[in-house]
């Protein structure tokens, strides 16, 4: 007799305040056979809280491949396996992606189990123009890396996103400072549906010299959305002359150091002069 494959369940899972699952995620993760969760000691405090008892996996980013094919075995002879990570929706800046790759090549069904998601939540609530939106997940560690990842976002003209901890949200907004026009719109959320929860609008430079002035504001998980770039449908407005002391700065200055003191000298717009230079520095 064929025996006929289970099912792989992405679940969403609260991402603080408890009460902020399905009826739907709570159903599957009581009927399943087995749920994988990137960190089992941090899932089982949800299932105690919901009187769920079923055998937990874990399945990380330093073991994910070896647990993947483990659990499209068991798929295979027919058990069901949710996948839950430690808060929010699976795979969004978390592990699962192996695991999904190799189930749907597999020929096996993933069905998802949606819910809450801390970039959705933000989103939803942040003011900024949501109809198109870029997702960058976490970004780089470093301060080069990370200001070689704004000046690339620079004249972006849509709304983007990103996740930041903690230990680095003042070191990122004193490198966006440094990058982005201080009048840049961006809205800070941190905490999201957790006691703490905070949601700020404001300009860039407004918005560090809160978290600069605040311990309560680098502490936490943070969500970070940032205004689009307003583009100048005229970019050849430059004089050779204008050009060429924007060019001469630009070997000796940042990118918002050369543009600020070139608007002094020649009177151009500011967003005239960051087009044009990163143009010169593409």
């Amino acid at each position: 007799m064929t025996v006929q494959c289970g099912q792989l369940y992405v679940v969403a899972t609260p991402i603080g305040n408890m009460g902020d699952i399905s009826f739907r995620a709570i159903e599957t993760l009581k009927k399943v056979d087995l749920i994988a969760a990137e960190d089992t000691r941090h899932v089982k405090g949800l299932l105690n809280h919901y009187g769920i008892s079923n055998k937990l996996l874990a399945v990380h980013q330093h073991n994910e491949e070896k647990a993947a094919l483990g659990l499209i075995e068991k798929l295979c002879q027919g058990l069901s396996v949710a996948l839950v990570s430690d808060a929010g929706t699976p795979l969004l800046s978390d592990p699962g992606m192996v695991l999904i790759k190799l189930v749907k090549e597999a020929g096996i069904q993933v069905v998802p189990i949606p819910g809450a998601c801390a970039l959705i939540a933000a989103l939803s609530s942040a003011g900024l123009p949501v109809t198109k939106f870029i997702f960058e997940g976490f970004i780089p560690r470093t301060s080069s890396a990370r200001k070689s990842f704004f000046s690339e976002r620079l004249l972006c003209p849509t709304t983007w996103v990103f996740y930041e901890s903690s230990h680095r949200i003042l070191a990122t907004l004193q490198d966006m400072v440094e990058i982005l026009p201080e009048d840049r719109q961006i809205v800070i959320a941190r905490e999201m549906t957790k006691l703490h929860e905070t949601i700020v609008k404001t300009h860039l430079a407004q918005a560090l010299e809160l978290v600069q002035g605040d311990e309560n504001m680098r502490k936490g998980e943070f969500v970070v959305i940032v205004d689009g770039a307003t583009i100048e449908k005229n970019v050849s407005a430059l004089t050779p002359e204008q050009e060429n002391i924007l060019r001469i700065l630009l070997k000796e200055c940042s990118i918002k150091t050369a543009v600020a003191i070139a608007t002094e000298i020649t009177g151009v717009r500011k967003k005239l002069l960051y087009q044009k230079a990163l143009e010169i520095k593409a």
